[in-house]
């Protein structure tokens, strides 16, 4: 996959106006939107959940205390993977390129290489939200109406009924993220703070959490969502989220949606004594994921 003379031609030679494909605008990495972000030392590290204590008990006169037991809950894992890009030039073409359209333009295109395999990979953990296989910790899919409790019974982080993005929508996705148990079955509080979409409803959640009334009504009603400030993140436009319907909300449950950073990306350069090639590659090592489903709250869309 060597880059040689013949594979830029009109390099070597006066005369062109300009190289289009390599330079666009990029949109800020939006990944860093979508999940709390720490680093690790480690191969692998673990998040454990943990059941809690149920409710006290009434304890008579002279009678023994009751004595409760906390136990470890779901295990998630995660591994960093290593990603890795590289291209090889020949001394010639390095010599002979008039435009410098092979060596640093070609470096510059590693980064936005790494940048968008960050994203597509990052996006696809809540792509993947609804499909089966791509479990966690608890062995359900990240979106689901059964997650496991550990101490026995389910919980939900979706809609009921499946919905399109509507301000009757999402005061029902408020209320139920409101209403979400620890694992003991014991109120929690949750609440709703970045909603997630794709570029398809950017314009219908403005009008929702923008318009100071009821959207698409007559009567006089003022806006909750927004008096409320259900949403202190505000919305998050995610570019690489595939689905046109389905939409996501983040909640303040620590340890929900997770990005793990064993080494950021990196770059470097050598050259080859024998045949003079110059070699260009770069390399990073992350892990995406979730450990507490109660972190988002989702639906794929009517």
């Amino acid at each position: 996959m060597t880059i040689n003379t013949s594979s830029f031609a009109k390099a070597l030679f006066p005369g062109v106006n300009a190289w289009y494909g390599k330079s666009y605008n990029e949109y800020a990495l939006e990944v860093e939107q979508l999940f709390e972000k720490q680093t690790s030392k480690r191969a692998w590290e673990e998040d454990v959940g943990v059941s809690g204590f149920g409710l006290a008990q009434v304890k008579t006169e002279g009678a023994a205390v009751s004595f409760d037991n906390e136990r470890q809950a779901f295990t998630t894992r995660y591994t960093p993977v290593v990603y890795a890009l590289g291209f090889v030039i020949t001394r010639e073409m390095r010599d002979d390129d008039l435009y410098d359209v092979v060596g640093q333009r070609k470096a510059q295109g590693l980064a936005f290489s790494v940048r968008q395999t960050q994203e597509i990979v990052g996006a696809n953990v809540y792509n993947r939200a609804f499909t089966s296989g791509y479990t966690g910790g608890d062995g359900s899919i990240l979106a689901v109406s059964s997650h496991p409790n550990v101490a026995g019974g389910t919980q939900s982080n979706v809609l009921s009924t499946a919905s399109d993005l509507s301000e009757a929508a999402l005061e029902q996705a408020c209320i139920d993220i409101s209403l979400l148990k620890n694992d003991r079955g014991l109120q929690i509080s949750l609440v709703p703070v970045q909603l997630i979409i794709p570029p398809q409803l950017e314009f219908e959640a403005h009008r929702i959490l923008k318009s100071n009334l009821r959207v698409a009504s007559a009567n006089n009603d003022t806006n909750a969502l927004k008096d409320m400030g259900k949403f202190s993140k505000g919305v998050t436009l995610n570019h690489y989220l595939t689905d046109a319907d389905a939409w996501f909300i983040r909640t303040n449950a620590p340890h929900g949606m997770k990005r793990i950073v064993r080494d950021a990306p990196e770059f470097g350069t050598e050259n080859d004594w024998d045949t003079e090639n110059a070699k260009f590659k770069t390399r990073y090592r992350e892990a995406y994921g979730w450990s507490d489903y109660r972190g988002l709250f989702a639906t794929p869309g009517a």
